[in-house]
């Protein structure tokens, strides 16, 4: 069976953005009441069974419906009986990135990956039933706030999210700017803690660039933070006034970035993946699979290297992975693992339109390799400094000279990380600790009481989140700038 790629609708980064849906995910929806399978793009699949056993099975389901419609003791409204019974099908799937959306839902969906978007700015996924950070987007509410990837939200503004799906967790999210929002958030195995996020409009530029020195060679390094329907363009610019610069050197750096259009990223690897080698390939339910070539003649003559991490999704992964099985080293941590693609298929009449989200393909390597819920590996692993991923410190009562406590732990670690040495990271409190604190209150104007309070924790995270955004202890763009002339 062949298909058309660019008449899927290709949800290749189904993470959701918390402004709405997923910011950055590509939607073109399929006319509804088409005449055939083949003018909706819907693959035509071997029957499986009778009509007259689906018949049968859908008999059922209206039985039910008119015995709950017509008996249940209380009021009961139809559409939610209808959606009820369409999401409790998309549930037994177990697949975190097939939905069904109401009209109301849609429109929403629309006017977020339309224009820019308001909302907390963080990518999210459903993972074994838990609301899942994927990646903050760049200078986002939710990236300034501390948010990670991997951070789990249970609560929202003090409201389980369990039981939800991830619709409806993402609709209590998301709000307007200048509202806040609290999320109880869980990091690793430590305790839960909250954040208070202010909404904002959700910034869209996807591409940043800038050329650094290395061993006297000129360096290029590009930043993409999504893949929306500008990024190709400004890559493709980006790229050409590097390479007009005489860049001898390129860094292609998508950590964070949970992914966003097939086209886009489509484009970007038509400059550097060679004609005779696919760059992705789509395989349906039925194993039939289709390659896409680029037409490029040869490869870049300067040395690539990608820079990726557990924040890195879906389209980004396409690109790593099609990078990696080329000959280019991927540097930093295993990817987050999406490799399906979805179909936006409208249901219902045209008064009353809805839309199911469904997983109709996998997408996989140039190889033929599927890395989903696996990730891409590195060639080059880096990690970055511990105080990286330090949680959060969390303060009930001030901490002091000789406590001992989890998180005291969490203060050292991000003190040691940015230049104030405790000379342990292990919970206790001793006196070289407390001068560290002290030097800290100096040098940030709080009063100077070597004990850890409200204040002091807020001013020790403000501090380490400035250090990461600064780009000042990146060991990972360190490592693919010391191994790329290797």
């Amino acid at each position: 069976m062949t298909f058309k790629k660019r008449d899927l609708i290709l949800f290749i980064v189904f993470t959701f953005a918390v402004g709405f849906l997923g910011a950055y995910t590509g939607l073109k929806v399929l006319q509804p009441n088409v005449s055939s399978n083949q003018q909706a793009n819907i693959p035509i699949v071997k029957e499986k069974r009778s009509s007259s056993d689906v018949d049968a099975d859908l008999a059922t389901i209206k039985q039910a419906y008119e015995l709950i419609e017509q008996h249940f003791i209380e009021d009961v409204k139809e559409d939610q009986l209808l959606e009820g019974a369409i999401q409790g099908m998309l549930e037994t799937l177990n697949d975190p990135y097939s939905s069904f959306m109401n009209r109301e839902a849609m429109e929403r969906f629309n006017e977020q990956i339309q224009s820019s978007f308001q909302g907390i700015g963080a990518e999210v996924s459903m993972v074994e039933g838990k609301v899942t950070i994927v990646a903050p987007i760049k200078d986002s509410p939710a990236e300034k706030a501390g948010l990670r990837p991997n951070d789990q939200i249970i609560k929202v503004d003090d409201e389980e999210l369990e039981g939800l799906d991830l619709n409806e967790a993402v609709e209590k999210i998301r709000g307007e700017k200048g509202s806040e929002v609290v999320l109880l958030v869980q990091r690793g195995n430590a305790e839960p803690f909250e954040l208070t996020i202010v909404r904002d409009d959700i910034p869209i530029e996807t591409v940043h660039q800038e050329i650094e020195s290395v061993d006297g060679k000129k360096t290029g390094i590009i930043e993409i933070s999504s893949f929306s329907e500008t990024t190709a363009d400004e890559f493709e610019k980006a790229l050409s006034d590097l390479e007009s610069d005489g860049i001898e050197g390129l860094v292609i750096d998508v950590r964070g970035n949970p992914g966003g259009l097939l086209d886009s990223i489509e484009e970007i690897l038509h400059s550097f993946v060679p004609e005779d080698v696919p760059y992705l390939q789509i395989e349906d339910g039925q194993g039939n699979r289709e390659k896409y070539y680029t037409q490029l003649k040869e490869k870049k003559e300067y040395p690539i290297s990608v820079l990726v991490d557990e924040g890195s999704a879906s389209a980004s992964e396409i690109l790593a992975v099609a990078m990696k099985e080329i000959g280019y080293d991927v540097v930093g941590t295993t990817s987050f693992g999406k490799g399906t693609v979805q179909q936006a298929v409208p249901i219902g009449s045209d008064e009353e339109e809805s839309t199911i989200k469904l997983t109709f393909y996998k997408w996989l390597s140039p190889e033929g390799n599927w890395i989903d819920e696996v990730g891409v590996e590195p060639t080059v692993e880096q990690e970055q400094p511990e105080f990286f991923y330090a949680n959060p410190i969390h303060v009930e009562e001030t901490f002091k000279y000789d406590d001992t406590d989890e998180q005291i732990k969490n203060a050292q670690i991000m003190l040691s990380g940015i230049g104030y040495e405790t000379g342990r990271e292990d919970g206790y409190f001793d006196e070289e600790t407390k001068q560290a604190v002290t030097v800290f209150q100096k040098d940030h104007d709080l009063k100077a009481t070597g004990e850890i309070d409200e204040d002091t924790a807020f001013a020790i995270e403000s501090e380490v989140i400035e250090v990461i955004r600064s780009g000042e202890e990146d060991l990972q763009l360190e490592k693919a700038l010391e191994t790329l002339y290797e």
